[in-house]
Parts: C-alpha cells; sequence; structure tokens
C-alpha cells in the first residue's frame, strides 16, 4: 500500500511539473489546462489574414518567346503575336462609325458606359470623347488588350480601334479612308443634284 501511494505521489508530481494536473475520480482521468499561457507562442499566421489589405499582384507569366517563323505569317496572327506580349500601359483610339450624327455629350455618355461595362469584367481602362466621332482610352496593363479589342468591335457604335500603332476592324469592314472617301462622294453627289434641281426650277420661273 506505501508503495502504491509512493508511486502515485510521484506521478502526481511529475505530471504537475509539466503544468498539467491529473487527478482520479471515480477511476477515471480527468485533464486540467492550466490558465498560464504567457510563455506560449503562436507563430503560425493565417494565410488570409495575410494577404488582406494587400494589393493583388499580377499574375506572374511564363516567359513566351515569338514563333521563329514570325516573318512567314499572315498580318493578323502577327498583330494577335505582338499583342500576346503587349506589357505596361497602353493607349489609343476607337473610331465611331461616321455618318452618324451625334454630340459631345452624346460620345461621353458611350465613353462612360464602356468603362464601367469592362470594369465589371476587371478590365481597368478609362475611356473619354475626343471629338463626335473619337474615343481615346487609357489602360494600365497591356495584356488586357485582347479583351479590350473584343470588346469595343461588340459594340454597334465602333468602327475601328487602334492599339498603339496596331488597327483593327471587323472582318470585311474596308479602312476608315475609303468609308470616309465614299461618305464625302455621296455627299458631292446629293449637293449636285440638288444644285440642278434648284437651276431648272429658276430657269422655269423665268420662262
Amino acid at each position: 500500500m506505501t508503495t502504491r501511494l509512493s508511486l502515485l505521489l510521484l506521478l502526481l508530481f511529475f505530471l504537475s511539473d509539466n503544468n498539467y494536473v491529473c487527478t482520479v475520480v471515480g477511476g477515471k482521468g480527468r485533464i486540467h489546462i492550466p490558465d498560464e499561457l504567457d510563455d506560449v507562442v503562436d507563430d503560425e499566421e493565417d494565410e488570409a489574414w495575410k494577404q488582406w489589405g494587400q494589393k493583388s499582384s499580377l499574375k506572374s507569366t511564363e516567359f513566351d518567346p515569338p514563333p521563329e517563323n514570325l516573318s512567314e505569317m499572315e498580318p493578323e496572327k502577327i498583330q494577335e503575336e505582338l499583342m500576346k506580349r503587349q506589357m505596361g500601359p497602353v493607349f489609343g483610339f476607337v473610331k465611331l462609325r461616321l455618318g452618324v450624327r451625334r454630340t459631345p455629350e452624346k460620345v461621353a455618355e458611350i465613353a462612360m458606359q464602356w468603362t464601367k461595362i469592362l470594369k465589371t469584367g476587371a478590365v481597368e481602362v478609362n475611356f473619354m470623347g475626343v471629338d463626335v466621332s473619337t474615343i481615346m482610352f487609357t489602360m494600365n496593363n497591356g495584356q488586357d488588350a485582347f479583351e479590350l479589342r473584343d470588346f469595343v468591335l461588340s459594340q454597334p457604335e465602333a468602327y475601328e480601334i487602334k492599339i498603339g500603332d496596331q488597327v483593327f476592324r471587323r472582318p470585311g469592314d474596308p479602312p476608315l479612308d475609303e468609308v470616309f472617301e465614299k461618305l464625302q462622294h455621296e455627299k458631292t453627289n446629293v449637293d449636285d443634284t440638288a444644285s440642278a434641281t434648284e437651276n431648272d426650277e429658276d430657269t422655269k420661273d423665268e420662262l
């Protein structure tokens, strides 16, 4: 009995020395964790806590060299390859469809609408009206140029978009200069017809 009691006291002393106290009640063990936790260090930080409040960094992209047969590719494919490697901020212009009457207020409204739509799709680009047929844009991340191009050419008001030195139109659309010359030619014909009609009426009045 004395030996058993000595072993029990020794066990209690060992457990209490390691900040644990074990008592035996009804043949069942119960562990008590002490309140003295000043020397406990928790150096595990939650990953979400580390990232909270930090600006999301741009995705790192692997190095993608241009194809070796670049000179043998079609102009459209070359433009796509150049756009894929566009880095940093870019700016450019959107030419609206010619032959449509617009006010500066209408152009500003279109620019604001495009800016809001693209920001909803996480594309940071700002549009601003220049004149009644031109909208300028600035974009911080050139890698979003594909999304920008596809969006602009899907808008009925837009005719072509120029990103840097590259011009994009819908397939089959002629260059803007040709459209302008055609409109000027049609306007000249209308003016000539109106002038001829007016002269005929003046001649009849004289007779």
